[in-house]
């Protein structure tokens, strides 16, 4: 295999991918933990005289805003794992779509903290919050965007591979699948009376993904 860090005259210039796999798990820890700061303050701001069962009936949304957006990042994290456990370098191109991946991550905490703090639905108006919704399932569907990204530059740059644990084509797969039930959740969710229970099409990624994979040619 080529130096890592040296370019090649028939292909991109190719760097260690161990440093960038740790700074982007390093990212990831930190996003994960500032999901739970909106729940801190409020246990904080918490009277003396309330209870815990009074608190958690206040903070039902947070919390299910918080549990919701961990498991996602948990998902995205073991899609990004699985990637590299297949690569040992990484050129400029797939180095711009990480950062750009680590974006997502970084904002989505906002998007939790927003989506636990105002309603999606206010039933004065019976209408929703499309610009919430399109914040958080926009975020969602970006991630997954930038994963599919990451998953086809890699397929398209043998070099890149470990070459004891190539690719294969069921990552790409998963990612397309994803992307597919995101966008296709974003787009109902501002239908009224569907909200976020529209990613509940995520239990569809595993049937989805089976018909894409029959679908595509082997890597060789």
């Amino acid at each position: 295999m080529t130096d890592p860090g040296r370019a090649k005259s028939d292909g991109p210039r190719l760097h260690p991918a161990e440093r960038p796999v740790f700074f982007t798990d390093a990212v990831v820890a930190i996003a994960m933990t500032l999901l739970i700061l909106p729940l801190m303050e409020s246990v904080s701001d918490a009277g003396g005289d309330a209870g815990a069962g009074q608190w958690l009936s206040e903070q039902w949304s947070r919390l299910l805003s918080f549990a919701l957006s961990f498991v996602l990042v948990a998902v995205f994290w073991r899609a990004h794992f699985r990637l590299f456990e297949h690569v040992d370098a990484i050129t400029d191109r797939m180095m711009m779509l990480n950062f750009g991946w680590m974006l997502t991550i970084v904002w989505l905490p906002v998007a939790t903290s927003l989506s636990g703090a105002l309603p999606t639905f206010d039933p004065t108006t019976g209408q929703d919050d499309k610009v919430l919704i399109a914040l958080y399932v926009g975020t969602l569907a970006a991630n997954t965007l930038l994963l599919y990204l990451l998953e086809v530059t890699v397929r398209h740059h043998p070099q890149t591979w470990n070459p004891d644990n190539p690719p294969t084509r069921g990552g790409e797969a998963v990612a397309l699948s994803m992307l597919i039930l995101f966008t296709l959740s974003g787009v109902m969710a501002v239908v009224p009376g569907f909200n976020l229970l529209t990613l509940l099409l995520l239990a569809l990624t595993g049937p989805l993904q089976g018909l894409i994979v029959k679908r595509m040619k082997p890597l060789t």
